[in-house]
């Protein structure tokens, strides 16, 4: 007797609910259906998920972002992936577009944890093969998981936003600190080779969320600076700097970030800090309470939509930036 097997891959999207409408507008731009599951907490707090349709031998692409509260999310992927496992997927590819815990990527100081492996681990003994994501918040997290990364970048539709609203004639490229700088380079090439800038800061290690901003390194005077930074949590950073920018003579400034995290009291702080605009990206959930009227909230979908094409179909996701991601 001889045995025949169709070995033709089948690609099936799976989401979490913590952002349902990212979800959706990929599902839309690949032209794959969500699939249907059920997810529901019991009274304790446990987390149940059962998919409806089978998985067997599937090529499974799982989203998730990480908004509050961030461990029930982590919580509810991990054990989407496992039911994936356990019902037969081929490959299991997670979808963070906004890295969990990424701020804890080293330890500072003795007895303390390195929370961004931690996931990494989590997510490989769950059952992911493959992370995409988006904007890490340094690179060197791609190493803590024991497998492919794709790395992907908004700069791309963040700085094409910029371009087309301001044009490059006058912009200045800010960092808002000096780690950043490699950062602002890529920023300042896509910008026709604008001059760059950044902001000096401390911070208290005791004192999360606290920094001060200094004074600005480079000349501003005059220009429209772009200020730019992977994400936004409480915005005291950011704001501090637009402040130290305009005391420096900046003209209007922009600010541009992939993850909104907006933690109170960013929208207050973002909306009266004297910016001309605040650009996003959709990778965390925007809420009305969050929202303030110079936000601008540019989807991700589309670059998520190409990069799990481009995974599936076995091609290359460097493509995506022309060869130089």
């Amino acid at each position: 007797m001889t045995w025949t097997t169709d070995n033709q891959k089948n690609l099936m999207l799976f989401a979490g609910r913590a952002h349902p409408e990212l979800a959706q507008a990929v599902s839309d731009a690949l032209g794959v259906p969500v699939t249907p599951q059920t997810a529901r907490d019991f009274a304790n707090g446990e987390i149940f998920v059962r998919f409806e349709d089978s998985v067997r031998g599937s090529d499974a692409f799982v989203l998730q972002s990480f908004p509050y509260p961030m461990n029930q999310w982590i919580m509810e992927t991990l054990i989407m992936i496992d039911a994936l496992k356990r019902g037969s997927a081929k490959r299991i590819t997670a979808i963070l577009p906004f890295y969990p815990y990424a701020r804890q990527d080293k330890k500072h100081r003795g007895r303390e944890p390195i929370s961004a492996r931690l996931i990494a681990d989590l997510f490989k003994t769950a059952g992911a093969d493959r992370i995409i994501t988006v904007d890490l918040h340094t690179d060197q997290i791609q190493g803590f998981f024991d497998g492919p990364v794709d790395h992907m970048h908004a700069q791309g539709q963040l700085a094409e936003y910029v371009r087309n609203k301001y044009g490059t004639e006058n912009i200045c490229v800010v960092s808002p600190d000096a780690g950043r700088v490699k950062v602002g380079e890529k920023w300042a090439d896509s910008l026709d080779g604008a001059p760059m800038a950044f902001v000096h800061k401390t911070r208290d290690p005791d004192v999360p969320n606290q920094i001060k901003s200094n004074r600005v390194v480079g000349d501003v005077s005059g220009k429209t600076c772009v200020l730019i930074d992977d994400m936004i949590d409480t915005g005291g950073t950011i704001a501090g700097a637009v402040n130290v920018l305009k005391e420096a003579g900046a003209g209007d400034v922009i600010i541009a970030t992939t993850h909104g995290v907006f933690s109170h009291p960013a929208a207050e702080r973002l909306a009266n800090c004297g910016a001309r605009e605040v650009i996003a990206t959709d990778t965390l959930p925007i809420p009305e309470d969050k929202q303030f009227e110079n936000l601008t909230v540019l989807s991700i979908a589309p670059l998520l939509a190409q990069t799990i094409r481009e995974v599936f179909e076995n091609g290359s996701v460097t493509s995506l930036f022309n060869g130089v991601a």
